[in-house]
């Protein structure tokens, strides 16, 4: 913006939300804007009288804003004056949001993770979700975070090597303290990382404090970071990361936060008239909040063994999580199994026997748990609990009692989610069948899951999977080519959007192209991949708008699928493919030699239609049932329905209700059911035939439905 992009906002203002959220602090609008941000050094009135008047050209931008965080305590803008009167953070922003205050600006709100803004996405005109660094892009951070140091190469290699800590590093904050951790370790002269995320941190605390603490500052030091970890989690209960700094339970505490970059420093905003300047503190980032949190847990006396595991959030699927934040259970679980670490027991100083009964305590309800039952979000998370304990016995018990059938659809996978399943998988006899469709896994995660031996089946979005298979193919990883190519399963498939349309059209034309690639390492050339050729189900619903055109690029591709049994394109929003939907799909029944079901309903299909797909009916040489239900069929399309149904031989179920069938079509239709001894149900009420025509037709023939 400063250099002279988005032209369209004069104004641009930025807030950290942790440093505003401090639920004592009251601002005007005013203050808000000209006061906390940037103070003019003169006429405020007037630049905020033109702000007032010109809200279009105004961009807040609210960072962090699960700092603001709490579902229970977010009240509306009562304000009167909203622009003048003085109101809490949080009444400010419902005011902007509800359109109350400055309507017309823009505002932009960013959070992590995006479920902590559910419950305003809906007022949101869009939503963008950045997933993190790839694979290629953790490289290069590291790379250059090294850049110029003598040990840069083995930077790369020592992290890359730690696989866990390396899947990790798709978060940009993740990847600034593995890499501070690698430096701080290569300098000393060691050739290994710490292998779970709880002893990452208690390593970057230890070197925050370690090389200048002397024997006299240990007892101080241990004693601050107890009393930091207390702060940590009150403050984290009530949804907040900052506080006065005068709040602060000492000048020791304030000081120790200070010094090792616990706590950064920020300046509230003054208003003119108002006396000295006052001061905050805020913890550096979530993740050392999280870590101290669970610290505090461990460390705290009134906190028994026994209360532990409500502070873990694997409750009933009705009960809603205790923690506050994601990496509390895991910073917890990986503590309390780090009882022989000299560098934590000296930062405790607990008393062993105490803290060994904690552990029990949350063996015992790990053991009792019934994994089965967890919903994808809470196994995740209890996966990632149990690989900070890196206990064997806990790892294992894990993977024996995993479900076969796991299913993780839309559910976002990030990569150290893929790293802690792909481990406890590998770990377990039994067979698996993985659904990873909308779970956003990188390629490098699907390929490491598809090629572990007991995943028998897998799902995944086709553009992931073909992107996958491309990849492999030009690695010239035919084993694994093949092998993939096999646990792919696409049955049943659901065509929602033009982009499922191109994706599978990508897949058939893939298919050409791995005939050639699994020759090479087979030398067998006729190669099918086995989840088109045993595709048996194929739904269309993509809608009117994009309907007719999607359906087309469909009709391209269904030769391609020799077992396709059922084809539906009754979809709640109607397809509306038309006639010419219909005469495209008809010119191609003869290459469905296996559709026993074809559902034609609501698509706007005219007489014209129907005489195109009578002509060809009669290639469907396996066809049990046809509908063509609450379309514009008129007599004459009965009437050409009619003529075919005796050639029709496989033919069971004709529904043609709702149309617009006069008693003359539905006579026609039934003088050809004498003639079709096969065909078990004609229904075909439509309200253009006079009831007791109907009622007479079915007294001739039972097989007719009213």
């Amino acid at each position: 913006w400063s250099n002279g992009e988005f032209s369209q906002f004069e104004f641009v203002f930025w807030y950290d939300c942790k440093q505003i959220s401090l639920p004592e602090k009251r601002y005007s609008l005013k203050e808000l804007l000209l006061d906390f941000f940037v103070k003019p050094q003169e006429g405020s009135k007037d630049i905020f009288e033109y702000i007032l008047q010109n809200p279009a050209k105004v961009l807040l931008v609210f960072d962090g804003f699960e700092g603001l965080h709490d579902h229970e305590n977010f009240p509306r803008c009562s304000a009167r004056q909203p622009e003048k009167d003085l109101c809490s953070i949080k009444e400010l922003l419902s005011g902007l949001i509800q359109r109350k205050i400055l309507n017309g600006c823009t505002l932009l709100l960013t959070a992590r993770p995006k479920d902590k803004m559910y419950q305003y996405v809906s007022k949101v005109d869009k939503t963008i979700e950045i997933v993190g660094f790839s694979h290629q892009q953790r490289e290069l951070y590291i790379t250059k975070y090294f850049e110029g140091l003598p040990y840069c190469d083995n930077a790369l290699k020592l992290i890359r090597e730690c696989e866990y800590l390396f899947s990790h590093c798709y978060s940009p904050l993740m990847c600034r303290f593995v890499c501070f951790l690698c430096e701080t370790v290569l300098e000393m002269g060691d050739k290994s990382l710490p292998s779970t995320l709880t002893t990452v941190f208690l390593k970057f605390v230890r070197q925050k404090i370690i090389p200048m603490q002397t024997d006299v500052t240990a007892m101080q030091n241990q004693e601050c970071l107890a009393m930091l970890a207390r702060i940590a989690w009150y403050l984290g209960e009530k949804h907040q990361s900052a506080m006065k700094s005068d709040h602060l339970p000492s000048k020791e505490v304030k000081e120790f936060a200070l010094k090792y970059g616990f706590f950064l420093p920020f300046a509230f905003p003054r208003p003119s008239d108002s006396g000295e300047e006052e001061f905050g503190s805020t913890f550096s980032d979530f993740v050392i909040q999280n870590f101290l949190g669970a610290l505090h847990l461990m460390l705290a006396e009134d906190i028994k063994d026994k209360s532990l595991t409500k502070y873990l959030s694997f409750p009933s699927k009705k009960k809603k999580p205790y923690n506050w934040s994601d990496l509390v259970p895991r910073f917890l679980a990986g503590l309390l199994f780090l009882q022989d670490d000299s560098y934590f027991c000296s930062l405790s100083n607990k008393d062993v026997k105490q803290s060994m009964k904690k552990q029990k305590t949350l063996l015992k309800y790990f053991k009792r748990l019934q994994i089965n039952e967890l919903c994808p979000e809470r196994l995740l998370e209890l996966l990632h609990c149990i690989y900070e304990t890196q206990s064997n016995y806990l790892l294992q018990h894990v993977a024996l009692r995993l479900k076969p059938d796991l299913s993780f659809l839309g559910i976002l996978l990030t990569p150290p989610d893929v790293h802690v399943l792909h481990s406890i998988l590998k770990r377990s006899r039994k067979e698996f069948s993985l659904d990873l469709r909308n779970s956003s896994i990188d390629m490098q995660g699907l390929k490491d899951l598809v090629g572990l031996k007991n995943v028998a089946s897998f799902r995944a979005s086709l553009s992931d999977t073909v992107r996958l298979w491309k990849s492999l193919e030009q690695t010239k990883d035919y084993e694994l080519l093949r092998a993939s190519t096999e646990k792919f399963v696409l049955d049943p498939f659901k065509a929602k959007t033009m982009k499922d349309v191109s994706d599978l059209s990508d897949l058939v034309e893939m298919q050409e192209k791995m005939i050639s690639c699994v020759q090479d390492a087979s030398g067998c050339g006729n190669y099918e991949i086995p989840a088109i050729k045993n595709l048996r189900k194929l739904e269309f619903a993509l809608g009117p708008v994009c309907g007719l055109q999607g359906f087309q690029k469909l009709v391209e591709i269904l030769a391609a699928f020799p077992s396709l049994q059922h084809l539906d394109l009754d979809a709640l929003s109607e397809n509306g493919i038309g006639d010419e939907g219909a005469k495209s799909l008809s010119e191609v029944f003869p290459t469905l030699t296996s559709l026993e079901t074809l559902n034609l309903s609501q698509n706007k299909i005219t007489d014209v239609g129907a005489e195109k797909l009578a002509t060809a009916l009669p290639s469907l040489s396996s066809l049990k049932t046809l509908s063509l239900y609450n379309n514009s069929i008129c007599d004459f399309g009965a009437e050409n329905l009619a003529k075919v149904l005796p050639a029709m031989a496989s033919l069971r179920v004709l529904d043609v209700q709702y149309n617009k069938i006069t008693g003359v079509g539905a006579q026609q239709l039934t003088d050809s059911l004498r003639k079709c001894p096969h065909i078990k149900n004609l229904v075909m009420w439509n309200p253009t035939i006079p009831y007791g025509v109907l009622e007479h037709l079915q007294q001739l023939d039972s097989r007719i439905s009213v």
